[in-house]
């Protein structure tokens, strides 16, 4: 009996050492530390402090659940090209259920644009954002070092919203405490004169960006009689037969 309690102890010693965040003291401290946690809201409901905050102070506690797919994902690619107005595009891709409002944030607004700065995605939807940079000579003569981080920066955030609703960029105000920040994108500048798998697919995202520009450019097409006014259709055959008319007339003065 001795043996088998000596060969329990040493089995156990053995498992707590290969899994040391069960032991007692952690688990203890965890649980405590949740603990305090549960007490701290309870207090701040009882102490009259706001849903509202609680609910914030809960949800911080959660993962943030992203609702947009970004490519590339952390950064913005730029060809190095002083004194020039530069282009980078990103994909983004509305991953959730819902309706989602994207809008862009920069550090730079000086220098920087984007197009669109925000809109609406709906699920499954995806859009490819073009960011316009325009790039000063280095100072002093001094040579950019390609494939190195810019200090700008760009914030993407999100925000679910109702199908239908027009875009503004107010709504992100107005709902403050359902805003998350998708992603924060740096500015990485490429050699434009050395191929490399990040220029190509820069080039590859631009060109679909500007096809999707012109196909929206285009006007919608004809599918049914036109309506003027308020339920006023407009008799096709009568038209062409003004027109005919007018035709025949001004044929008739040239005869004369």
């Amino acid at each position: 009996m001795a043996i088998a309690d000596k060969h329990r102890s040493h089995s156990d010693g053995k498992l707590w050492r290969l899994c040391p965040f069960w032991q007692s003291g952690t688990a203890s401290s965890s649980s405590s530390s949740s603990t305090q946690n549960l007490h701290n809201l309870n207090q701040s409901h009882q102490n009259g402090v706001g849903s509202n905050t609680v609910s914030l102070v809960a949800r911080s506690l959660l993962p943030v659940r992203r609702r947009l797919r970004l490519d590339p994902a952390n950064n913005l690619y730029f060809p190095y090209e002083p004194g020039k107005q530069i282009r980078s595009a990103v994909r983004m891709k509305n991953t959730s259920r819902s309706h989602v409002a994207f809008k862009f944030q920069t550090t730079a607004p000086k220098s920087c644009y984007m197009r669109p700065p925000g809109g609406i995605l709906a699920p499954g939807e995806s859009i490819i954002a073009t960011v316009f940079k325009f790039v000063e000579h280095p100072e002093n003569n001094e040579k950019q070092l390609v494939d190195q981080k810019s200090k700008d920066k760009f914030k993407i955030m999100s925000l679910k919203v109702k199908a239908g609703m027009d875009y503004v960029p107010e709504l992100f105000d107005e709902q403050k405490d359902q805003v998350i920040v998708e992603r924060i994108l740096r500015v990485v500048f490429l050699d434009a004169e050395r191929p490399s798998h990040a220029l190509e697919k820069l080039k590859r995202q631009l060109a679909e960006a500007e096809a999707a520009v012109e196909v929206r450019k285009k006007p919608a097409p004809d599918t049914g009689p036109r309506v003027v006014g308020e339920g006023l259709v407009i008799d096709e055959w009568k038209e062409r037969r003004e027109k005919y008319l007018a035709r025949q007339q001004v044929e008739g003065v040239e005869l004369v």
